[in-house]
């Protein structure tokens, strides 16, 4: 840092002379700051939010309008919609150096001091007010809200020990210890989760974005801060934990919602690009494209299935920590196994499970039948969809009649993959399906098993093939065919007791 400073004027006079005073100080505001500096990136083609995937036409066309507008905005989302990610990239957007009076708590301006004790500095020393440089990352100041953040936290405080030290009046504002808000000044201020902040600070909060001042210890303090001010907020929540209050809401100048990846491509880029799969391992490890849709597929269906409550929503983090634990499981398998590779397959989902369980808030229907359960069907309707993309009308019924003639098979995963192949390849007509998957013939014996298993779990999504713990794959359990003796003497035995006949078709 001392580097990139070192030919930055160092006072007051020096800094009015230099060219960068004519620039880049002639009252300009952060928000005007923050404009101009887009205008620029707009201009040159630049990427705004570069990572940010699935808001190029709806959330950032309305965040670059609120910068545009100088407006101060509230980001409304479901959790894990990327609003803390998005808006800590607006740093980008500042200068990356920005001038002020050195040893300010608040940076203050070095024409337009707001504090006692920069204005006391400037009228002192002139021209030889000693000046220091601010790098754009430490120009954002971010605060969780929680329901015990005090006034004193936001906006600040008397300190006593500081008047007593200085014999001073403990009305001086030489005397008050600023909070995170006016530390903020000349920068970006953002409170995640705003409803859970106190309505009385709130109205601290709309106060000073109005007009100007606070009230610290009722003693009056005039702090025009120079501020873009950015909110996010879960609006679901407002009823269970909180609410806006009406004029802070009116005081904000922009509110932009945000959502979750539109389509599943969105959704593996995302994935793709978060979830920590580039790993140091003695092994290789490949992720099936189809087994990254699997994973995404599984969160698009979470976000649709009525036993999960919608309103706390179903984050992006849930595919992210699933594919991460795929991973990690088909890792594990193929150290134990002694295999060249760590190729994901469907088990390793069920193994993922902890994962899934974690970020999902049931609704009643959900709790009855018990989070393991909610999470197994949402990973065999995952795997039904998916496998449908492949193998849309696709010839299995040679595999169906294996195991319909009593064919069965139990995978172990303590069986190394070429043992695996070796099981597999007795399935008639099994592994040359595996070619619609992308396989060529010399693909390692991991990624083969897995291609191979992905069919067996896609043909037992859609009941053509039946699946348990103690036997594995087996043929669909169908009911025990019935003489028609036998039926019209059970139909003969329902009249005789006075109940009413089943006249259904029965298909055998």
């Amino acid at each position: 840092m001392s580097q990139v400073t070192h030919d930055l004027p160092r006072t007051l006079g020096a800094l009015r002379g230099s060219s960068y005073s004519e620039t880049k100080l002639a009252g300009r505001s952060v928000k005007d700051e923050l404009r101009q500096n887009l205008i620029g990136k707009i201009q040159r083609g630049e990427p705004l939010f570069p990572g940010i995937i699935g808001y190029e036409d709806s959330v950032v066309p309305q965040v670059v309008n609120a910068v545009l507008s100088r407006h101060n905005f509230i980001l409304l989302g479901l959790r894990g919609q990327a609003k803390t990610r998005l808006i800590r990239q607006l740093t980008a957007w500042l200068d990356e150096w920005t001038p002020y009076l050195a040893g300010c708590e608040i940076h203050d301006h070095p024409y337009a001091p707001i504090c006692r004790r920069c204005r006391d500095l400037v009228a002192a020393e002139g021209s030889d007010a000693p000046i220091g440089w601010l790098h754009r990352e430490d120009r954002y100041v971010e605060k969780l809200a929680t329901p015990d953040v005090t006034m004193a936290d936001m906006i600040g405080d008397i300190d006593p020990i500081k008047a007593a030290r200085r014999g001073q009046d403990i009305g001086d504002e030489l005397t008050v210890h600023y909070g995170l808000l006016p530390r903020a000044n000349r920068g970006i201020f953002a409170i995640n989760e705003l409803p859970d902040l106190a309505g009385k600070i709130q109205v601290g909060l709309f106060n000073i974005m109005q007009e100007g001042d606070v009230q610290i210890k009722g003693y009056p303090v005039r702090l025009p801060l120079d501020l873009l001010l950015i909110f996010t907020a879960n609006p679901e929540d407002y009823t269970a934990r909180g609410k806006i209050i009406t004029p802070l809401k009116d005081r904000i100048g922009s509110e932009i919602r945000t959502h979750y990846p539109a389509v599943l491509e969105q959704g593996i880029a995302i994935t793709g690009q978060e979830a920590w799969l580039r790993r140091a391992s003695p092994i290789e490890v490949r992720v099936p494209e189809y087994m990254r849709r699997v994973v995404e597929q599984l969160a698009f269906l979470a976000r649709e299935d009525k036993r999960i409550d919608q309103r706390s929503g179903v984050s992006q983090r849930l595919p992210i920590s699933v594919l991460e634990n795929v991973v990690s499981n088909a890792e594990r398998r193929a150290l134990g196994c002694k295999d060249d590779a760590a190729v994901p397959r469907v088990t390793d989902l069920y193994s993922a499970l902890p994962a899934i369980t974690g970020k999902l808030e049931l609704e009643y229907e959900g709790e009855l039948k018990g989070g393991d359960a909610v999470a197994r069907e949402l990973i065999r309707g995952a795997v039904g969809k998916i496998y449908n993309e492949y193998f849309e009308g696709v010839d299995f019924s040679r595999v169906v009649k294996w195991f319909d003639l009593g064919g069965s098979l139990k995978l172990d995963e303590s069986v190394d993959s070429a043992s695996m192949v070796r099981q597999l390849g007795a399935i008639q007509g099994l592994m040359e399906k595996t070619h619609a998957l992308g396989l060529s013939e010399n693909e390692p014996d991991a990624v083969r098993a897995a291609a191979a298993e992905f069919i067996l779990e896609g043909l037992h999504a859609h009941r053509r093939i039946s699946r348990n713990e103690e036997r594995g794959f087996t043929g669909e359990d169908k009911p025990p065919r019935r003489e028609p003796r036998e039926r019209d003497r059970d139909r003969e035995e329902k009249e005789r007791k006075g109940e009413r006949p089943n006249f259904r078709r029965e298909y055998n």
